[in-house]
């Protein structure tokens, strides 16, 4: 049997709660891989990956 896709998306709650238990750590390595994917160029990606980089600097303490 093949399940459909969608049923593999999480609900709109379900990803808010996952994102509160992402760790300090977690956060720094996401941003420094989004920064890394940003400066590769100018596509659609990048520039999603610059702009999700941007949100989630404001929003994490720096790194010490």
């Amino acid at each position: 049997m093949s399940q459909d896709v969608t049923s593999a998306i999480p609900a709109p709650d379900a990803a808010a709660r996952r994102l509160e238990v992402l760790t300090l750590e977690e956060a720094h390595d996401l941003l420094r891989l989004l920064q890394l994917i940003a400066g590769e160029g100018l596509d659609e990606l990048s520039q999603e990956a610059e702009w999700f980089a941007s949100a989630i600097a404001a929003r994490i303490p720096s790194e010490c």
